[in-house]
């Protein structure tokens, strides 16, 4: 069970995480954040002692809340092609869904610290980097069960896999075009098809 202020921390990261993803990393202060959720400067403080820390702590928490929400369902599928698709099925769900108010969380920040060096974009790099392993490694397990032609690039196809995924995010952040979601969808399953060796894909 969390101790209270174990739970003060994780509400104050759920302000944190939804502010970032509309207005970035840069954006949260200990003051702005204070005012926010109505704690004392000083009570922010102690759960974090400098910008950075909280910027760093958003981040890992924000990556926690991926995990929850797309992550962890998406690895409980069958491996193969039915544990891709969960994943990359499981993502373009969390961006429909909205659970953050900005969209994604890791779009906002990789975009806004691509050109600042230092620990937090190493951090954000991290986590993404991490969510294309998860693809990769996928694509790998498909292929030794047979599901998928040996001879494919995993880091390819996770490649072009995900690229659907951020294609369809970015649309729909741009545009407001729900279609991209049953577009992307469509195209994810026509890659995999066309990377089957026998079977059709029944996901």
């Amino acid at each position: 069970m969390l101790t209270k202020r174990e739970r003060t921390r994780l509400s104050i990261l759920d302000t944190a995480a939804a502010l970032a993803s509309e207005q970035g990393l840069e954006s949260l202060s200990i003051g702005g954040l204070a005012a926010k959720t109505g704690m004392s400067k000083s009570g922010l403080f102690s759960h974090f002692g400098s910008r950075e820390e909280l910027q760093l702590a958003t981040v890992d928490h924000a990556a926690n809340i991926f995990a929850r929400e797309v992550v962890v369902p998406g690895r409980s599928a069958p491996r193969g092609m039915a544990r891709i698709w969960a994943l990359l099925d499981g993502f373009l769900d969390y961006i429909e869904r909205g659970v953050f108010a900005g969209g994604c969380f890791f779009a906002t920040t990789s975009i806004e610290f691509k050109d600042r060096p230092g620990p937090v974009r190493d951090r954000i790099g991290e986590h993404v980097t991490q969510w294309r392993s998860y693809i990769e490694h996928a694509v790998e397990q498909a292929q030794e069960l047979g599901e998928l032609d040996p001879e494919a690039d995993p880091r390819r196809i996770g490649f072009e896999l995900n690229a659907f995924v951020q294609s369809a995010k970015s649309q729909h952040a741009f545009f407001g075009d729900d279609r991209a979601f049953v577009d992307a969808r469509a195209a994810v399953r026509d890659r995999l098809e066309s990377l089957r060796a026998k079977e059709r894909l029944t996901v």
